[in-house]
């Protein structure tokens, strides 16, 4: 009895001594941060790594509002599976949150066992989803940061590069803030001795770049070599816009202006498709963010209806004033009803 409780003891001190010599390796002098580690981050194999962000950097501004924006993001989007997300490495790591979120998105099915319990069935189930998000993102060239392993490893830097590259593929009507970078940690095993080192880890650039990821067009050329050519553009899209809006007797002089409200908007569709929107249907004096965001989605969702395809710009573009963003909307119901009297 006595021999099994030394051994048992030489295996807890062992244990411990593996966990101080990894609070030592992360506390060093070349780590800016104290790191609180959980004993699995210390328990490594010989050649085996591991990740974590430095506390620092999970106390920053824009690092907390990307989480919550995206984690919004999600359980708006789920509402109706009645999921609530409250922290994104323990409820996502499963595979479970994020297979209905990419079917809701994807507006497809997966082949996938809806409840699992183990891991084995967790991982298969993770395989099947990031595999059909491979899909998705491979014509746009987003590198792929993420694996079955890293997400569900519950590794947080991965499950945010995951999100951030759905959401602009998706189009999420979500405004994520720019330039959101993390110090993460990496914890290495080699020679049986804990290695630690520092990299600055980017989660997000602009939203321009982002949301263009690949997919430049005539307008970001305009913007960026010719913008002598804007002027002559504009004024195309005014003339096009006025010779329908007159008919109401209303009229633009700005493009970026005065249809961020939308207003302007659902009402030409109206008149291009000849039919007239009920005054129930939009706020035709809009008093806040939220409802101009409505009126811009119902004028994007008659441009859908009437053939169009779906808009590439967001409704919160437009409300924000972006130029390129009303151009591009402008000039598709241009080339469509230029010759509609």
């Amino acid at each position: 009895m006595s021999g099994l409780l030394c051994r048992k003891k030489k295996k807890e001190a062992a244990v411990s001594d593996l966990q101080e010599e990894g609070k030592n390796a992360i506390n060093a002098p070349m780590s800016p941060t104290p790191i609180d580690l959980h004993p699995e981050d210390t328990l490594l194999e010989e050649n085996e790594e591991r990740t974590m962000i430095d506390p620092s950097s999970k106390e920053e501004a824009k690092f907390k509002e990307l989480l919550k924006v995206l984690i919004d993001w999600i359980n708006e989007t789920l509402v109706e599976e009645r999921i609530i997300v409250k922290n994104l490495e323990e409820d996502l790591y499963d595979g479970q949150v994020l297979q209905k979120l990419l079917e809701t998105q994807a507006q497809r099915k997966l082949n996938v066992a809806e409840v699992t319990q183990s891991e084995i069935g967790q991982k298969q189930k993770l395989q099947t989803v990031l595999e059909a998000v491979q899909e998705l993102l491979r014509p746009q060239g987003w590198a792929i940061r993420w694996n079955v392993d890293s997400i569900h490893g519950k590794n947080l830097v991965a499950i945010l590069h995951l999100l951030v590259a759905l959401a602009m593929h998706f189009q999420a009507p979500i405004r994520l803030p720019e330039h959101v970078c993390v110090q993460v940690v990496v914890v290495k095993k080699r020679d049986g001795l804990l290695q630690t080192t520092h990299v600055t880890e980017e989660l997000t650039t602009t939203t321009e770049l982002m949301m263009g990821k690949f997919e430049r067009d005539a307008f970001d050329t305009l913007f960026d070599h010719a913008p002598d050519k804007l002027s002559v553009v504009k004024k195309s899209l005014i003339t096009f816009v006025n010779k329908h809006l007159n008919k109401l007797n209303l009229e633009v002089t700005e493009l970026e202006s005065q249809f961020a409200d939308g207003v302007y908007l659902v009402l030409l569709m109206g008149l291009l498709e000849n039919y007239f929107v009920p005054l129930h249907n939009f706020y035709l004096t809009p008093e806040d963010f939220d409802q101009k965001v409505h009126n811009v989605s119902l004028a994007f969702e008659l441009m859908q209806d009437g053939g169009l395809k779906k808009p590439k710009a967001r409704a919160e573009d437009i409300v924000n004033l972006d130029l390129k963003s009303t151009l591009r909307v402008l000039y598709n119901l241009f080339t469509k009803y230029k010759n509609i009297e």
